[in-house]
């Protein structure tokens, strides 16, 4: 059985700049302040990571930060009604490859994001999305995006009866935090350049394929048979 772990923002679907101000907002309700948020690199962290380092930063106790992470997550599932679907554009290809691959046989597909649950599931619910995807790592699972994949590939054992073999797992991504993730379990990386990192940077940070969108003609190949052609496929 094959575990193919899709990225979110910049791999389904980008949101536009209202997220930034949703989470300040609740930064700035638990802690009064939201940090530096303006300089900040979110790209591949997870929202926990986020949180901390912000607050850490801008001088809050860490044990104080932990402690009041849930309180953090509930001021954004509350900010989160403000999301609007119009800002927000689904990915060429999204939809046709995650039917491509909700059919076919010994493939099982699930998330692998630095979203909160809350935060992914609003994110992916304007586009249907989340019927294909029943279970997932996420934010709320560890601070590191590292710590994620064993997470995920627990809960696709419970799943699928057996863990998957870092063989059979792919992840699909689109910055270099995805593809570190990836190399720190061994696990290869389809990385698509419709985030904000280009493609060769992607290359370079060693993603074993690299293709503009998910519509590329070879996606359908690395995904179901393992296989495809040089790591850039242009």
């Amino acid at each position: 059985m094959r575990l193919l772990l899709f990225d979110i923002d910049g791999t389904l679907v980008r949101c536009g700049p209202q997220i930034g101000p949703i989470f300040m907002g609740a930064l700035k309700r638990t802690f009064g302040q939201t940090g530096n948020v303006r300089a900040y690199d979110f790209g591949g962290r997870t929202d926990t990571e986020a949180v901390i380092d912000l607050m850490t930063e801008a001088g809050v106790p860490r044990d104080e930060v932990e402690d009041r992470l849930g309180e953090v997550r509930s001021h954004y599932s509350d900010l989160l009604e403000r999301l609007d679907p119009d800002q927000m554009r689904l990915l060429p290809g999204v939809v046709e490859l995650l039917e491509e691959l909700a059919a076919a046989e010994d493939t099982c597909v699930a998330l692998l994001t630095g979203n909160w649950e809350i935060g992914a599931r609003a994110k992916l619910e304007p586009f249907g999305l989340n019927r294909f995807f029943n279970f997932g790592a996420f934010g709320e699972d560890g601070v590191r995006r590292n710590e994620l994949v064993p997470v995920a590939v627990e809960r696709a054992a419970r799943q699928l009866g057996a863990p998957p073999e870092p063989n059979d797992i792919v992840i699909i991504g689109d910055t270099v935090r995805d593809i570190a993730c990836g190399d720190a379990h061994g696990v290869p990386v389809l990385a698509v350049a419709t985030g904000f990192t280009p493609d060769h940077r992607l290359e370079e940070a060693g993603a074993r394929w690299v293709v503009p969108d998910l519509r590329h003609a070879s996606v359908r190949e690395i995904l179901l048979d393992g296989h495809g052609g040089p790591r850039r496929t242009p």
